[in-house]
Parts: structure tokens; C-alpha cells; sequence
């Protein structure tokens, strides 16, 4: 008995102090956005002036940033992994070697691709538009265009256990199996009261366990830029529609 309690006692501190440790990473994740934003209105302003090599300074210095930014956000996924799934042994644990290990799995699985990050698409779409607002860059075409301003990270846009749409989720949370995105009251009640729970996206095969279903340190970014995009798409359509009446009057 002493020993199982003993075992849950380095278990919770473990997730603990795994909670100070993303939470650090996070604060990181948040000063490179803040980075990035400015160092893009910096560009656009040199833009403005035709300092073309300082703009691609700066751009190639955001590449550097989003590559830390992805290496932050797959440090805290890991971190998660290892202090969720920890179950003490006999044997000393080298937690080092732990958080390296998945760190790198998950670095293989779910790589950064910088040249396709949704922040280096909007620096260099600011950019651009400088010189050519309204007209596509290069390599676009029309499709492309509508996939970026349609682009949504999540395989998911409503919770299927609340039916609440992701951007309005206060507590979100995010299966490590199957990826999908839940309201973490709902989902955790639905675990709980339903064993072996699956996926309950249709077709989803994914199981769930109330250590696999975390908050991870991408998703409310990502929420967050769901809900500017959102945001964005509907001020468009709100000028659409005020442009379409002055045409018809």
C-alpha cells in the first residue's frame, strides 16, 4: 500500500512539475509570435522603401524563429507524453532520455515545415501586398488562395460531444491518438462513463484515456488564429456586401 502511494506521490509531482515546465515553454511559443508580428510590420515598412535585401534579412530571420517556434511547441507535447504515461519501476529512471526520446519521435512524425507556417505565409503575404494589393503571388492561383484563406489546422471544427464550435471552448482539449479536439468537461464525462471509450468522431477509431487527452501548447494558438481568421472572413463578406450594393444602386 505504502508502496502504490508512494509511486502516486512522484506521479503528481512529476505532472507538476511538468506544468511549470510547458508553461515556460509556452511563455517562449508567445514571445516568438509577438517577434514575428513585429518583424512584419517592420518588413513592410522597409518594403515601403525598397529595401529589398533588409526585407529578406528579416525573412530569413522568421524562418530561424518559426523553426525554435516548432522545436517549443513538440519540447512541451513531449513533456506532456512522458508525465501523463509515467509509471514508476524498480529500476532509476533516466527521464532525460525519456523526454529526448519522445521529443524526437514526435519531431519525426509531425515535422515543422516553416515554409508552409500559417506566420510565414502572413509576413509574406504583408509584404507583397505593399506593391501588389489585391493580386496573387507568385506561384498562386486562385485555388491556392482559397485553400490559405480557408487553411484550418484541425481535423475537427465542432466538439461531438457538445456541439460546441472549437473557438467557443474555454477549457479545449486534444486527443494524443486520433488528434481531434474536444470541450474537456464533455469528453472527460464521456470517458468516464463510457469504458473503452472511442473516438466518438464518426469513422474515428482513435482511443481515449483521460491521460491522452490534453491541452497541448499548439491549441489555443491555434484556436486563436481560428477565431482571427474567422473574424477576418467575415469582415471580408461584410464588405463584399456592402460593395455588391453600390454596384446595384
Amino acid at each position: 500500500m505504502a508502496s502504490a502511494s508512494s509511486s502516486n506521490a512522484v506521479a503528481g509531482r512529476l505532472r507538476n512539475a511538468s506544468l511549470v515546465l510547458v508553461s515556460d515553454n509556452d511563455s517562449t511559443i508567445s514571445d516568438i509570435r509577438k517577434a514575428v508580428t513585429l518583424m512584419k510590420n517592420i518588413a513592410v515598412q522597409l518594403e515601403k522603401d525598397n529595401q529589398t535585401e533588409k526585407v529578406k534579412d528579416l525573412e530569413n530571420s522568421v524562418a530561424v524563429l518559426l523553426e525554435l517556434y516548432g522545436d517549443c511547441a513538440h519540447r512541451s507535447s513531449a513533456i506532456h507524453s512522458v508525465a501523463n504515461g509515467y509509471q514508476p519501476g524498480e529500476q532509476l529512471t533516466d527521464f532525460k532520455k525519456l523526454l529526448d526520446d519522445e521529443f524526437t519521435k514526435l519531431k519525426t512524425t509531425t515535422p515543422s515545415v516553416t515554409e508552409n507556417h500559417n506566420l510565414m505565409r502572413q509576413f509574406r503575404e504583408a509584404v507583397w501586398n505593399v506593391h501588389h494589393a489585391g493580386q496573387p503571388m507568385p506561384g498562386d492561383d486562385e485555388e491556392d488562395i482559397v485553400m490559405t484563406s480557408t487553411q484550418c489546422p484541425f481535423l475537427n471544427v465542432k466538439c461531438p460531444v457538445s456541439g460546441k464550435p472549437l473557438t467557443e471552448l474555454a477549457d479545449p482539449v486534444r486527443s494524443m491518438d486520433c488528434k481531434h479536439v474536444y470541450d474537456k468537461a464533455s469528453i472527460m464525462h464521456y470517458i468516464a462513463t463510457n469504458p473503452n471509450a472511442k473516438c466518438p468522431i464518426a469513422g474515428c477509431r482513435g482511443k481515449l484515456k483521460n491521460n491522452k487527452v490534453v491541452c497541448d501548447p499548439m491549441l489555443k494558438f491555434e484556436i486563436e488564429e481560428l477565431r482571427t481568421m474567422n473574424k477576418q472572413s467575415n469582415r471580408d463578406e461584410v464588405i463584399e456586401d456592402f460593395t455588391n450594393a453600390d454596384d446595384e444602386d
